[in-house]
C-alpha cells in the first residue's frame, strides 16, 4: 500500500510512519498541506491520511482543494476534535473516514486496508444517468437538465449512491454505512438533514421531483 501522510506532528506521523513501514507499507511524509497537494498531484496513492490541524491551512480546507483539483484517492482524516459537527465537516469537505486521536495503530491499519480496497472510480461504471440527470464519476460534476448542480462533496455522495439504486428503498442505515462510513447510529438528523439540502438542489427548481420518502423506511430515486 502506497500511503501519504500529511501529518505535523512529529511524534504522531514517527509513530504512524513507523508502524506503517513495518506492514510493508511505502510512506511519503509531508509536514505541510501545500507540499501534500504536490504530492498527491504528481503521484499515485492508494490512500491519504490527512490531519486535521494543519499549519498554514486548516486540514478541512486543504481537502476541499484536494477535491477541487480531481484527486479522488480515498482520505482519511486525523483530528483531536470528537464532536459530531466536526467529523460531518471533514466528511462533507471530501474525507472518506474519520478517525479521533489518540488512536491504536491496529484501527488506523484496518481503515487504510478498507479504504485501500474500494475500487477506484475508473473500474467503475463513469457516468450515472436517471431522466435528465447526469453525475459523472471521474468529473465530479452532476447536471440535472443541462445545468450543473452546485453540490457539496456529501451531497454529490449522496447522489451517487442513491443513482447506483434507482427504484430501491435507500435505509438511513445504508446511507450512513456507505455515505459517512459509520458503523453505528450517531443519533442525530444528519441523514435527514442532507437530504433535504440535496433535494432543495436537485428536484425543487425543476418541475418533476425525482426522490421521495418513503414513511417508516427510507428514501427512492426514481422516474416519476
Amino acid at each position: 500500500m502506497n500511503v501519504l501522510l500529511i501529518e505535523d506532528d512529529k511524534d504522531v506521523a514517527s509513530f504512524v510512519d513507523r508502524g506503517l513501514r513495518e506492514e510493508g507499507c511505502t510512506v511519503t511524509h509531508c509536514t505541510s498541506p501545500k507540499q501534500g497537494m504536490v504530492e498527491a498531484m504528481g503521484s499515485a496513492f492508494d490512500v491519504i491520511i490527512l490531519d486535521r490541524m494543519l499549519p498554514d491551512m486548516d486540514g478541512v480546507d486543504a481537502l476541499r482543494l484536494m477535491r477541487g483539483s480531481k484527486i479522488t484517492t480515498p482520505v482519511l482524516m486525523l483530528t483531536a476534535r470528537s464532536g459530531i459537527e466536526d467529523r460531518v465537516e471533514g466528511l462533507e469537505a471530501g474525507a472518506d473516514d474519520y478517525l479521533v486521536k489518540p488512536f491504536a495503530f491496529s484501527e488506523l491499519f484496518a481503515r487504510l486496508k478498507a479504504l485501500s480496497r474500494r475500487p477506484p472510480v475508473v473500474d467503475q461504471q463513469q457516468t450515472l444517468t436517471l431522466a435528465d440527470v447526469t453525475l459523472n464519476r471521474v468529473t465530479r460534476i452532476a447536471t440535472r437538465a443541462g445545468e450543473t448542480l452546485d453540490l457539496s462533496p456529501l451531497e454529490f455522495r449522496l447522489l451517487e449512491f442513491m443513482l447506483q439504486h434507482i427504484g430501491e428503498v435507500v435505509t438511513r442505515t445504508m446511507l450512513l454505512e456507505k455515505v459517512w462510513g459509520y458503523s453505528f447510529d450517531p443519533k442525530t438528523s444528519l441523514v435527514q438533514t442532507h437530504m433535504s439540502r440535496l433535494r432543495a438542489k436537485l428536484d425543487k427548481p425543476y418541475e418533476t421531483e425525482l426522490i421521495s420518502t418513503v414513511r417508516g423506511s427510507g428514501y427512492v430515486i426514481a422516474e416519476a
